[in-house]
């Protein structure tokens, strides 16, 4: 070959790699901009009004929805009627949690399900709720069948995604606010709400790093045990991101609020998933009650989020004014979009009419800064909880409720308290004495850090 000419052949290839690069690019812009930037998750069973659902969604800009339907036939019945209104159906599905299959692999496979470090099995126990049936990620037969699984609903002409849910283990720690709930208190992990200790999952360990974790004077602190379940987690996460992204369509999932948090609650690293979308639960009611642990979450997401993934934010939907305060607290910190729990929950004619608006302006706004949420103010984790004004006032609001003078929810009496002293911190927790200097009644103030943010708080009356 002369030297002309391999030059002519060099310029070729070159050119041919830059178009590749230029194409890819814009095809990934492309991808991201093609996302709806408000979604709903929405339970779709047959005979119901689904067209007047949609009709709604329209209205009030939501183009997305997160669909559960107990059958792929379900969202081929469903899916054409949600394209009349211009909105993207994703298939929301329960992964490791059975669901809709629950009775018949209990029934057929009961070797499959979760064990807990007490060695009793979610086939004949109970974790919280009766729902609560965890298969085990370490077991090759439960992979396949959720591959398999996930593949019928791949095959459905018109279904946009995948959006995994429950992908996870048991939760080894409750939100705070769930606790009185199952009258628990878990500031720190308890055998019988830790899982992940299948006899597989045992040996398995112990093949790899040469001992069994139950050995350990306290399991919950061993970081190679806890990250060997968060892997297992995470492998099942990427089978599933194979499948679903060889059949063309995208790659979601519905995670606890950061990568850390989850982590530590239910051995769910989500940062290491292969999504195109992540929609963290960012529920703040079940947390410290703040809108503050929505931008907190957020700014860690946006850092811990795997590169690939396009980061929204799962809230709680209200008529409240409150869901717009957190709204803006997760797009100006780094959030793309909004996924709201859900639209049903939307129904005061006057914040439909202000969510319609506000719909309206986060897209131009968006879409006026090149596809891309600005970041606005401060965008810095606040993680002295002393700082955060709205959390001590929920906190002093409470201090109230338990004076002994307290009459009623609403006519509470006035408190002076005294300086907060540490008295305890161990794991995530800190413990601080507060007293009221009209009542002399003493306080017991909790923080917890799951994840290194303030992920709950709470009031006990001190001795």
């Amino acid at each position: 070959m002369n030297h002309r000419h391999y030059l002519q052949v060099r310029v070729y290839v070159l050119f041919l790699f830059a178009l590749f690069l230029l194409t890819s690019a814009e095809a990934k812009t492309g991808k991201s901009e093609d996302q709806p930037m408000f979604w709903t998750w929405l339970d779709y069973r047959p005979g119901h009004n689904f067209d007047s659902v949609c009709h709604e969604m329209q209205y009030l800009g939501i183009e997305g929805v997160m669909l559960n339907a107990p059958t792929p036939d379900d969202y081929r019945v469903a899916i054409p009627i949600a394209q009349k209104y211009g909105i993207k159906v994703i298939a929301w599905l329960w992964t490791l949690n059975l669901e809709h299959d629950r009775d018949q692999i209990l029934k057929d496979h009961p070797e499959w399900f979760s064990v807990n470090r007490n060695g009793k099995s979610l086939a004949d126990t109970t974790a919280y709720v009766g729902y609560y049936k965890f298969l085990s990620p370490v077991l090759p037969e439960v992979k396949d069948y959720i591959k398999e699984k996930i593949a019928s609903y791949c095959a459905v002409e018109g279904l946009s995604g995948i959006s995994i849910d429950y992908n996870r283990y048991v939760d080894v720690v409750l939100p705070t606010t769930l606790w009185p709930k199952y009258n628990i208190v878990q500031d720190r992990e308890y055998a019988g709400w830790d899982y992940g200790y299948h006899p597989v999952a045992i040996q398995k360990f112990k093949d790899e790093y040469g001992y069994d974790p139950r050995t350990q004077k306290d399991p919950s602190s061993d970081l190679k045990w806890r990250q060997f379940r968060c892997d297992q987690i995470t492998d099942v996460a990427n089978m599933i991101a194979d499948v679903v992204h060889a059949s063309g369509k995208t790659m979601a999932a519905s995670p606890f609020p950061t990568p850390k948090m989850a982590s530590r609650m239910v051995r769910q690293d989500w940062g290491k998933w292969h999504l195109d979308m992540a929609f963290p639960m960012v529920y703040s009611s079940f947390y410290t009650e703040d809108p503050s642990f929505v931008r907190d979450c957020t700014i860690e997401n946006a850092k811990d989020k795997h590169e690939m993934t396009s980061l929204y934010c799962g809230l709680m939907a209200s008529d409240s004014d409150a869901m717009f305060t957190e709204m803006d607290e997760a797009l100006n910190h780094g959030a793309q979009g909004i996924a709201l729990f859900t639209v049903n929950s939307i129904r005061d004619p006057k914040i439909k009419e202000k969510f319609r608006n506000y719909t309206a302006q986060a897209k131009a706004k968006k879409a006026a800064h090149k596809g891309v949420m600005p970041i606005v103010g401060n965008n810095k984790v606040e993680r002295n909880p002393f700082k955060k004004e709205g959390i001590m006032k929920l906190i002093t609001a409470k201090i109230q409720q338990m004076v002994p003078n307290a009459t009623s929810q609403t006519d509470l009496p006035e408190v002076k308290l005294s300086s907060f002293k540490k008295v305890a911190s161990y794991d995530v927790t800190e413990r601080y004495l507060v007293t009221d200097k009209l009542s002399n009644k003493k306080f017991h103030v909790t923080f917890y850090f799951y994840g290194g943010i303030l992920s709950g708080w709470n009031v006990d009356a001190a001795a």
